[in-house]
């Protein structure tokens, strides 16, 4: 059986969509959103700006919380040389997957896990690569007109009606749906979050 070692599990983020999948690992964990600007963007690399992220996140509510394991992290879309946040309105939803049409984009996702009284701190970015198909004008208004699109970093969602729109992912699928499921877990297990105790013979 999956149990915890000693110290909750808190994932500092308010994201139904990362919530969602780390239920998947049927173990117990908090929900303790930080309040970190994401906007916080500066002159920094896709790559630092997620890991700055995601630890600051982490770091904000380990503070309060040194016995427990935080998780935290950010998500972000990049196409070429733009960064690609979330869509502020209809309008702004609308340029962004009319940018992403016909395109390969990366899914850039840095997660911090931090355990302050076993002095442990984690940092680690997964990508991925989504590649859309071209998209015509009346199938990107039907897809905003969902608001699907509000909330999401790159103005879509994998898990949801966006996905009409996918035709390959390089790499992790849940990393670009908000948590790299794998590294999360494998990383979990390795700096002893959780571990493999006796049997389920149910």
């Amino acid at each position: 059986m999956l149990k915890l070692n000693d110290g909750d599990i808190i994932l500092a983020s308010a994201s139904p969509r990362r919530q969602e999948l780390l239920k998947l690992l049927d173990i117990p964990f908090k929900v303790i959103p930080s309040d970190v600007d994401e906007t916080d963007m500066e002159a920094r690399k896709p790559i630092d700006l997620v890991l700055h992220l995601a630890q600051k996140k982490a770091e904000l509510i380990s503070k309060a919380n040194p016995t427990a394991w935080v998780l935290g992290a950010d998500t972000i879309v990049v196409l070429g040389e733009d960064i690609i946040s979330k869509p502020t309105s209809k309008q702004d939803a609308v340029a962004m997957i009319r940018k992403l049409s016909n395109a390969t984009h990366t899914v850039f996702t840095g997660f911090a896990i931090i355990n302050q009284i076993n002095q442990i701190k984690h940092t680690e970015v997964v990508a991925s690569k989504v590649t859309f198909r071209r998209i015509s004008d009346d199938e990107i208004l039907w897809y905003v007109s969902t608001r699907e699109s509000y909330d999401k970093a790159g103005g879509y969602a994998l898990q949801g009606k966006g996905s009409v729109f996918v035709v390959a992912v390089d790499g992790s699928p849940s990393n670009v749906v908000g948590l790299p499921m794998s590294e999360v877990f494998f990383r979990l297990k390795e700096l002893g979050a959780i571990n493999f105790s006796g049997e389920d013979n149910e």
